[in-house]
């Protein structure tokens, strides 16, 4: 069995070159990838491996962007520390997940069920789960949990403004005006909120259709966007998002 690891986490490799040297003694670990990139690279350069283990949050996005791009023949086992992506997709389309930290009983439970599947399984149809996954609305996060002080309390996603990354930390920021930092990078958001409502500007910002205050034409054909309440930056639609952010508000 030759396994190809894409994970940005180096525990987490370290954690499954262990259980999968205990499970499977003979299985070849080919590589372990840490991007999205990097790994369209290897698979379009190499030999398609028989299984693949892939989290789903990776350094640079998610690695469905990867299945998007490479036609991927193998199975495919996703592990996330999250369990607010489409699991019932996931099941549909006969791909295993983990939730992170792994344990070798969950990890031995996936290739036994891989090691059956896998002369019978027709190819995995990664369009219909990721179609499945974009088209479950009823999954999409509806409130976050943080931390203020010695305090805790959760706040609804349709009270929230928009979201932002600053100095390696992530923030909410509510449609009153009250900010807090969140464990989830904009990356994993993305997937999480309903694309209908919020859309990510930029690198910095993901914003909600309903705090647009006004909106300016700007150089390189981009869209200078006007918060309620107001951004501590200028909050400029990039180049590249704005021809997709201009669809979107006409939605």
């Amino acid at each position: 069995m030759k396994i190809l690891i894409i994970e940005d986490e180096e525990p987490a490799v370290k954690r499954l070159q262990k259980h999968l040297k205990e499970i499977e003694p003979n299985a070849i670990l080919l590589d372990y990838i840490v991007s999205v990139s990097t790994a369209i690279k290897w698979l379009a350069e190499n030999e398609m491996p028989d299984l693949i283990i892939s989290d789903i949050q990776l350094s640079d996005g998610l690695s469905f962007e990867i299945f998007k791009t490479v036609e991927i023949t193998c199975p495919i086992i996703f592990t996330t520390a999250y369990d607010h992506y489409a699991i019932e997709a996931f099941k549909v389309n006969s791909i295993d997940y983990l939730l992170k930290p792994i344990k070798k009983e969950e990890l031995d439970t996936a290739l036994t069920k891989y090691k059956k599947a896998k002369s019978t399984a027709p190819a995995l149809d990664i369009t219909q789960l990721l179609k499945s996954i974009g088209s479950t609305s009823s999954d999409y996060k509806k409130r976050f949990v943080v931390r203020y002080g010695e305090h805790i309390k959760t706040i609804n996603t349709e009270e929230i403004a928009f979201f932002n990354t600053e100095d390696k930390a992530n923030f909410l920021t509510t449609k009153d005006g009250r900010r807090y930092v969140i464990d989830f990078n904009l990356d994993a958001l993305e997937a999480l909120l309903d694309p209908k409502t919020f859309f990510r500007i930029n690198r910095q910002y993901i914003i909600g259709i309903h705090s647009i205050a006004e909106m300016f034409a700007y150089t390189k054909g981009r869209v200078l966007v006007k918060l309620n309440p107001a951004a501590k930056h200028e909050t400029i639609v990039s180049t590249e998002r704005s021809a997709e952010f201009k669809l979107w508000l006409g939605e």
